[in-house]
């Protein structure tokens, strides 16, 4: 039987408020930041001799510190960008008035200060750190405002995110630094997929990023290129080094059909909702490619 929430006890509809917030501030965000998290700190843990005793744990603290990785970084991000939710996301927290811009400064220091005690605890504090200075570098300190340095930023936030997924459950390795530098290569120019949807918001922003530059159509010539060359250097530098078997050929077809789905996409589809769509696919083409460590390592 359901109970009415009038007769829930306080303290619990402030935590189901709590969460019901804080799901509302990242949404959007977690294929790209839990999902992937999660997925190359399972890898790691394949990768040597899995341990089944340690692999509850290990899920349980990676959920704690990813959702920690995504969190600060959307705190800070809507709290940067509120004028912009108003025309682009009015339902995010800020702009829907959920929640004030003073609890939500409160929220992020708190967040910020749990998230450096869990990464010391784990031992990945120093990947904590730089995620910490490069989301508040992008966020707050304008970095968001020019495409190379947008780029910059979350090529760093790509290596400080595996870094600690690999390092919370064993010394990093020369396979994965492999797989950490593709994937942060690969981000330093697919993610401009992000700025096609987001125009009008970031010229009312004054932001200077890749379309507003050089054009749309450059920059969907640019983006179509870089996900063509992702399938290939997905081939070559992550498949074939290690052994190509059914799993992993399996693998790598389904990502380079991504890859090539994407690139067709961006060309074709030109509306916001499609290049919202589109970028949603190249998040799970990320959690694609560290699903397929978990195979290939």
């Amino acid at each position: 039987m359901r109970i009415p929430a009038a007769r829930l006890p306080h303290w619990l509809k402030t935590i189901a408020s709590e969460v019901y917030l804080y799901w509302r501030f990242t949404r959007y965000d977690i294929s790209a930041t839990v999902i992937p998290g999660m997925l190359f700190m399972l890898a790691a843990w394949h990768s040597a001799q899995p341990d089944w005793h340690a692999l509850p744990g290990l899920v349980v603290w990676g959920m704690i510190y990813f959702w920690l990785y995504c969190t600060t970084f959307c705190l800070s991000n809507q709290l940067a960008g509120e004028a912009e939710d108003r025309l682009n996301k009015p339902d995010r927290p800020l702009p829907s008035g959920l929640v004030s811009r003073r609890g939500t400064w409160i929220r992020w220091f708190g967040t910020m200060i749990l998230f450096t005690l869990v990464g010391w605890w784990l031992g990945v504090v120093e990947w904590t750190l730089l995620w910490q200075v490069t989301l508040t570098l992008h966020n707050l300190g304008g970095f968001a405002r020019h495409y190379w340095l947008k780029n910059l930023a979350m090529m760093l936030g790509v290596i400080a995110q595996l870094a600690a997924a690999w390092q919370m459950v064993r010394p990093l390795t020369p396979e994965a630094y492999t797989w950490l530098i593709f994937a942060a290569l690969t981000a330093f120019a697919n993610i401009s997929i992000q700025d096609l949807r987001d125009i009008d918001g970031d010229r009312l922003n004054n932001r200077r990023t890749l379309p507003i530059v050089f054009g749309t159509n450059f920059t969907r010539g640019f983006v179509a290129v870089a996900f063509v060359l992702s399938a290939l250097l997905t081939h070559f530098a992550l498949f074939v080094p290690f052994g190509l078997n059914v799993g992993a050929l399996l693998l790598d077809l389904v990502l380079a059909g991504l890859c090539l789905v994407i690139a067709g996409r961006v060309l074709l589809f030109r509306t916001t909702a499609a290049d919202h769509v589109s970028y949603m696919l190249y998040t799970y083409w990320y959690c694609f490619v560290l699903a397929a460590a978990i195979v290939v390592l």
